[in-house]
């Protein structure tokens, strides 16, 4: 029911898009010459629009982004890998606009959310985590520059175009007036799966699976990272979720009756019972792990518009739907004027998936 899918602002950019090849014909030439193709380095792991990711520029997103306590085989290391590349060929574009958009991070902004990344830390142990990760100040800063600038972008060509009228609340009330009326107690959460085994109907829109319990627990890892650093939950559980049905909801999954949450597992239940709205706790049941979000926490009754958070619920829900549409129409024209090439997607293609023990693509020799 869609009053029972409240959902919260994306922030943070899951994509799933293709390439575009740009050819340029002579007018006045009988015989095209083809042109020639621009020098890349022996690193390249794509090139958006003249600029090259490199396999150095993935390599340190995923070290920030996993525990490298977790083993991962060669295939799952090169997967993930392979989304995060997605990931920054979007971010690339979206960064490459910010200047005509007059979009800057200030330094202040950057510091305050430098801090925020180590606040539970102290200095010492921050700079030995990051070297543990073989990565250095310079390359978190500049890690959450380019985060902050893709949300800024999508913030204002996309969430500040989105109105909702208090007519359309109304009308959405009027026709889902039966919706309003909460039999008993209950939480509404979203959920985002995590399984150590391969899922023959995966859904999610990354296509990621963890097939093991390294892999799932590393899985987690990364997407509670990412969390904190202000990624929308329902944009990863769309993209990562392994459960079927709720991933395309964005993990929604409606108001749960307490008589219903009581019979829940003990690690599910206690992951929502007495929980604040807002907080997303981690349940691990049988090696699989469930994300669990929760969104309201709602006492049985009748609510009509004037009850406390009924017309911002709505309006939320309401502009969400309406976001999604235009986030999607808005990353995929832009990904489309684009002229991509992923270098290391073709080689993992043309290889027919054999993990390559380093050196470049084999497609740049051609």
């Amino acid at each position: 029911m869609l009053q029972q899918r409240l959902v919260f602002r994306y922030r943070y950019v899951l994509v799933f898009l293709g390439m575009l090849a740009i050819a340029s014909i002579g007018a006045c030439r009988s015989t095209p010459t083809p042109a020639a193709a621009p020098a890349v380095s022996s690193d390249a792991w794509a090139v958006v629009d003249g600029k090259t990711i490199t396999g150095t520029d993935v390599d340190k997103v995923f070290r920030r982004t996993r525990d490298d306590s977790q083993p991962m085989s060669d295939e799952e290391t090169l997967t993930a890998k392979l989304n995060l590349l997605n990931d920054l060929i979007v971010q690339e574009i979206l960064v490459a606009k910010a200047p005509a958009l007059k979009i800057d991070v200030p330094a202040s902004d950057l510091d305050t959310a430098y801090n925020n990344a180590k606040k539970n830390l102290t200095d010492d142990a921050f700079k030995q985590e990051l070297a543990r990760r073989n990565l250095t100040p310079e390359d978190m800063r500049e890690g959450l520059r380019r985060e902050m600038l893709t949300q800024k972008v999508i913030e204002q060509e996309v969430s500040s175009k989105i109105a909702v009228t208090d007519q359309a609340v109304t009308d959405f009330f009027n026709a889902n007036r039966a919706q309003f009326n909460v039999p008993e107690e209950a939480y509404h959460i979203a959920q985002l799966v995590v399984t150590p085994v391969r899922d023959p109907q995966l859904a999610n829109g990354t296509g990621d699976d963890a097939t093991t319990p390294q892999a799932a627990a590393a899985k987690v890892k990364m997407l509670m990272e990412r969390l904190k650093a202000g990624a929308s939950f329902r944009d990863l559980a769309a993209g990562y979720s392994e459960d079927p049905e709720s991933a395309s909801r964005g993990g929604d999954m409606g108001l749960i009756p307490l008589s219903k949450l009581k019979q829940a597992a003990p690690a599910l239940r206690d992951a929502v019972l007495n929980k604040a709205p807002g907080t997303v706790n981690v349940a691990a049941v049988g090696g699989a792990y469930t994300l669990v979000l929760v969104v309201a926490h709602e006492q049985a009754g009748q609510r009509d518009l004037s009850t406390p958070g009924v017309k911002e619920r709505i309006t939320d829900a309401l502009k969400s739907r309406k976001e999604q549409l235009l986030r999607t129409a808005y990353l995929t024209a832009i990904r489309s004027d684009a002229n991509v090439v992923n270098y290391e997607a073709r080689r993992v293609v043309e290889s027919k998936g054999a993990v390559a023990a380093g050196g470049p693509p084999s497609l740049l020799k051609k």
